[in-house]
């Protein structure tokens, strides 16, 4: 006499099966789980996020912030160029601002400027840095932005 397929142990497979192809899929893609675990902060809570993260000494925060170029500084020209500046952000604090000029275009600021941004906050001692203020070349990630005068640089 055959062992009958009981409709539990059918359903177990078809779920592991299922788990296996969703495992197999972010392997081939190469879903960054450290960037991808944590979501943007909107504009609204940018602020917000970036003084608990400080307080915290939490990296790899993605945020969305307003703020104003309070100091130009020269370029870093070690490896990949970097065009840096202090942004002052509502709170008060103030972040070096890291953003790839290899990748994504010069934005033509001016000490007093407003802008935009979206980028990943690294803590330091210092009040922290924004850096990944543009496209992600390989497109694991959504990457981030900074507006400047109406136009967009990533």
């Amino acid at each position: 006499m055959k062992a009958e397929n009981k409709p539990g142990s059918l359903i177990k497979k078809i779920v592991y099966a299922l788990l296996l192809l969703v495992g197999s899929l972010a392997a081939y893609y190469g879903v960054d789980k450290s960037d991808n675990a944590v979501a943007t902060a909107s504009f609204a809570d940018g602020v917000a996020t970036i003084e608990q993260a400080y307080q915290q000494r939490q990296s790899k925060v993605w945020v969305e912030v307003d703020g104003v170029a309070v100091k130009l500084l020269s370029d870093d020209n070690d490896g990949s160029r970097h065009q840096r500046f202090i942004l002052k952000i509502d709170s008060g604090r103030t972040l070096l601002v890291a953003h790839n000029i290899d990748l994504a275009a010069r934005v033509p600021l001016s000490r007093s400027d407003s802008l935009s941004l979206r980028g990943r906050y690294e803590w330091n001692d210092k009040g922290g840095v924004l850096h990944w203020t543009h496209h992600d070349p390989s497109r694991k990630i959504a990457g981030g932005w900074i507006e400047h005068k109406g136009k967009r640089y990533q």
